[in-house]
């Protein structure tokens, strides 16, 4: 029996002053390693030689020389990278065919980059901060205005209506009335609390009524027959207001050769 070391595995032709390699602890001369083992390159087609560097990728080899941008044909050799449909590009050329502009700085979202998506928009995670505090986004909450993103907090504290009654910051379903914000569900009346954004209601001494509750509490009784005088009346229709006015218009009447004259108030 022959030593490993001293003659091929597999020719069994003498290693004495011929290079060899070694798998797997048994000994090859180079044309029989190459043969048997050599991985052939993905570009030349050729076999990799045991005494040339062999380079791979997702299980893929290449000679030294042929691990080359497809495009610009310049090295890949322990330079940066990038595929495409298995086809191996330097990241100049990939970026300049595939990658995304950021949207803020205009500028290419490199390969290997951390990159935002928002409404359609690739950003670079540094470019994604609020407008205001510039603070970045990542993936809190945020409200866009005129295509500047804030984060909540900021964008309350710069734009947000504050609801008169509860002071608290109103984020939907507002109503204004005499230019003041409210929520819907604190534009009340004043005195069964019925919520007003979809019915009549009047105004007395800054505070919102239901006719009902104004027509029993607030109202003037009529000196002839004996009903409430209710006067203006509103109605608020989302968050714009709807003036209904169902005051008497101005008429003249003749009682007892005197004149009553009725007047809006």
């Amino acid at each position: 029996m022959t030593s490993s070391h001293t003659d091929c595995h597999f020719c069994l032709q003498s290693l004495r002053g011929r290079k060899y390699a070694l798998r797997e602890e048994n000994a090859y001369c180079v044309p029989c390693y190459d043969s048997l083992y050599a991985n052939p390159c993905e570009e030349c087609k050729q076999p990799i030689e045991c005494n040339s560097k062999d380079l791979a990728y997702k299980g893929r080899h290449w000679h030294e020389g042929c691990f080359r941008c497809a495009k610009c044909s310049r090295s890949l050799v322990e330079k940066p990278f990038a595929a495409k449909d298995e086809v191996l590009l330097c990241t100049e050329c990939y970026s300049d065919e595939y990658s995304s502009k950021c949207f803020h700085c205009q500028k290419t979202i490199m390969p290997g980059s951390r990159k935002m998506e928002f409404k359609g928009s690739s950003w670079h995670e540094s470019c994604f901060v609020c407008q205001y505090c510039r603070q970045p986004l990542g993936t809190k909450p945020l409200i866009t205005k005129d295509n500047e993103n804030y984060c909540v907090p900021c964008f309350e504290k710069q734009f947000a209506h504050h609801c008169y009654a509860c002071k608290k910051v109103i984020t939907s379903g507002g109503v204004t009335y005499d230019d003041q914000p409210w929520h819907k569900e604190c534009f009340v009346c004043a005195v069964c609390k019925t919520q007003l954004s979809s019915q009549r209601f009047i105004s007395k001494d800054e505070y919102p009524y239901c006719v009902d509750c104004f027509s029993k509490f607030c109202a003037k009784k009529c000196a002839a027959c004996k009903k409430p005088i209710t006067g203006e009346s509103h109605l608020l229709e989302g968050s714009r207001e709807k003036l209904i006015i169902s005051l008497l218009s101005e008429k003249t009447f003749t009682l007892k050769k005197k004149t009553l004259k009725i007047l809006p108030w």
